[in-house]
């Protein structure tokens, strides 16, 4: 993996190190210099110091996959325009996360699992007073949802719920019944991502990471809640009508984001943006 921006000593000579990665002090290498363009897999630790939450708290990034023309799937599914450093980022964003927000929709077109405990970065949760592994935390209306999933039946850290004051009461008893935490966002049937994000910090949860869906992000977006967008560009063309990685409401006028970090392997660009 490569280090294309910032662009350092590094990144414009490869091989020779300075110590310093010339992004305040966001460097992966741990105080050996940066990637040295050689192109070698990152260990979790570079890459956690790559994509180490900031000190502002609540924070909400999003982790979101897209082609060259701009499709977030294929078949409805995210996961054809992965590869293994994007998986690798995937699983370190998770281990830094306190919680992992997601749509409905999404839990039943990816079949989404528990997140996992992962050893590499069990020290680090613990010393920043986490759990073994971030909770999920499902955006649902109808809670029409699959209640028999490992996602609710055995997951580490109790699965979250949010849902609207209206949601249906035989849901909500489902839900609890089967070991999920259900939290009222929103009045009616829908959640209100502000309210999400405020309510999942009174919860001690304050390093949100969303996974999409599309239309989940969008109404965070138009919501003006996000912090943070991780992109991978996949060097893929999909052609096709697939959804973007943000759909639903628009917003007034656009809103600019600032590029923080570029890393790319094996064509795959790895972008993170943050509001200014």
């Amino acid at each position: 993996m490569r280090r294309l921006f910032p662009v350092t000593h590094e990144t414009a000579a490869p091989g020779v190190s300075s110590g310093t990665s010339g992004d305040g002090g966001d460097d992966v290498r741990g105080g050996g210099g940066g990637d040295g363009g050689d192109g070698r897999e990152w260990s979790p630790a570079e890459l956690a110091a790559a994509y180490a939450y900031p000190e502002a708290a609540p924070w909400l990034r999003a982790n979101m996959v897209s082609t060259l023309d701009g499709a977030a799937q294929h078949e409805g599914r995210s996961q054809p325009l992965s590869c293994p450093a994007d998986m690798r980022i995937f699983g370190t964003l998770r281990a830094l996360a306190d919680v992992v927000l997601v749509g409905a929709e999404t839990v039943r077109q990816e079949g989404y699992r528990p997140a996992r405990a992962r050893a590499e970065f069990a020290a680090a949760r613990e010393a920043a007073g986490q759990g073994p592994a971030a909770a999920i935390a499902v955006v649902s209306a109808s809670l029409d949802l699959d209640f028999s999933l490992p996602l609710f039946t055995s997951p580490l850290v109790p699965t979250l719920i949010l849902t609207g004051s209206a949601a249906p009461p035989d849901g909500v008893a489902a839900a609890e019944a089967a070991g999920a935490r259900v939290v009222t966002a929103g009045e009616g049937a829908g959640v209100d991502p502000g309210r999400a994000v405020r309510a999942l910090a009174e919860r001690g949860y304050t390093r949100l990471l969303t996974e999409g869906g599309p239309r989940l992000l969008g109404q965070l977006v138009a919501a003006g809640v996000l912090d943070e967008l991780c992109l991978t560009v996949a060097p893929m063309l999909t052609a096709g009508d697939a959804q973007r990685i943000a759909g639903g409401p628009s917003v007034t006028l656009p809103r600019r984001f600032t590029l923080k970090s570029m890393l790319e392997e094996d064509g795959f660009l790895f972008t993170r943006y943050a509001r200014p």
